[in-house]
């Protein structure tokens, strides 16, 4: 692919593209991180033979994909942007920043709010800014009438959820998220696109807690952290080396061993985040916080733990087949041998999150899956800053 260069003749300029400085107009103009990133991607190849493109030209192009993928509203707010419309400042008591259709529509989709409904009421924020004129707008001003158009627009309880948001930010509070789940629940997935809602930055897998674990401890002392979650049953006696499968009890068992070794770096690395007073998701099936020694006040920080679950046996084995297609080196033979192994894991994580009230989000969709999950997160978050406390 040839190196492609913008021409801007108002500026007698010329730069190379950057797939990332358009995903980041994208974003601004109310599309996903993904949706962005994937349509700049499309620009781009589009242009592979290319090695020199004007602005306005390249504009042009982008707001016809905008209007082919998406709809007209988009690729009319991304023609605007091309204007020298003057911006609308926000002020806080430490700092001033820009107006974002984009960045408020994704502080929105944060409080479980319909992206489209998100991007329509952001729309319409902006829309009520521009009409009464003003070059600057306090931020609890700002607040109020965003309050005011999603209540108007989506509903009373969508609004609610936003202004205790609003309290949780003001309040300083690390979020902590905690999302467990056997393999081929969609850990991964969600939790990538739920850290981009929240803009939360870091993030810990208890697989890689696994493998530096297991980089320290001879295998003398770990003998089943060498094997996946669902056989580590393998790692508890020489005669299972043997066997093809174990009973539920066994899995279990093998599991918690696992576990044991491992809840003390996640218990460590939860710590660090609270006392740093840093957001952070972990994810993984080593997440078991019934099983876990956390020490957080709610002055502290707000703790959510939450077990992802694939609906039916059925279902997973598709999971683990597709996930093979989409990463080569995780091949579906070894998870599908190991299946029973893995549903008896999920029984398991199961039993203990419903015994200990820890919601399960059950995933057989995507999109209502990210919903359920910001549903949850909301919920916490409202228990600890109530709106009607702040109304």
């Amino acid at each position: 692919m040839a190196k492609l260069f913008i021409i801007d003749a108002a500026e007698n300029d010329r730069i190379p593209f950057l797939r990332g400085v358009m995903v980041e107009s994208l974003v601004r103009i109310g599309l996903t991180f993904q949706d962005a990133y994937l349509l700049a991607q499309q620009v781009r190849e589009g242009l592979a033979n290319e090695t020199e493109i004007t602005k306005a030209a390249l504009r042009k192009r982008v707001s016809g994909e905008l209007r082919r993928n998406f709809s007209a509203s988009l690729a009319r707010a991304y023609d605007l942007g091309a204007s020298q419309e003057r911006q609308i400042m926000v002020r806080s008591a430490d700092e001033e920043a820009p107006f974002s259709v984009g960045l408020l529509s994704r502080s929105l989709q944060a409080c479980a709010i319909d992206r489209a409904d998100a991007l329509e009421t952001a729309r319409k924020v902006q829309e009520y800014l521009r009409n009464a004129d003003t070059a600057a707008i306090d931020l609890a001003a700002l607040r109020k009438i965003i309050f005011d158009r999603l209540e108007a627009h989506c509903s009373r309880a969508a609004a609610e959820r936003f202004i205790s948001w609003q309290g949780f930010r003001d309040s300083g509070l690390p979020l902590i998220v905690l999302v467990g789940g056997i393999t081929g629940t969609g850990k991964s997935t969600l939790t990538t696109e739920l850290a981009y809602r929240l803009n939360i930055v870091r993030t810990q897998s208890t697989d890689m807690m696994r493998e530096i674990v297991r980089c320290y401890l001879p295998p003398k002392k770990s003998p089943t952290l060498g094997y996946s979650s669902f056989e580590a049953w393998r790692g508890l006696t020489r005669e299972s080396e043997s066997a093809s499968k174990a009973a539920q009890a066994e899995v279990v068992r093998g599991f918690m061993s696992q576990f044991e070794l491992v809840k003390h770096g996640l218990q460590a690395t939860i710590a660090r985040a609270v006392k740093e007073t840093h957001d952070l998701i972990v994810d993984g099936v080593h997440v078991l916080p019934s099983r876990l020694d956390l020490d957080v006040r709610p002055d502290q920080a707000i703790v959510i733990p939450l077990m992802l679950v694939v609906p039916n046996k059925k279902t997973l084995a598709k999971r683990l087949k597709r996930r093979a297609r989409e990463q080569p080196e995780r091949t579906s033979s070894r998870y599908l041998r190991q299946l029973d192994q893995i549903w008896f894991l999920q029984s398991f994580l199961v039993a203990e999150a419903e015994e200990n009230n820890i919601p399960l989000i059950i995933n057989s969709d995507i999109d209502d899956a990210m919903h359920q999950l910001l549903m949850q997160i909301s919920k916490a978050v409202t228990a600890h800053f109530p709106a009607s406390s702040r109304l």
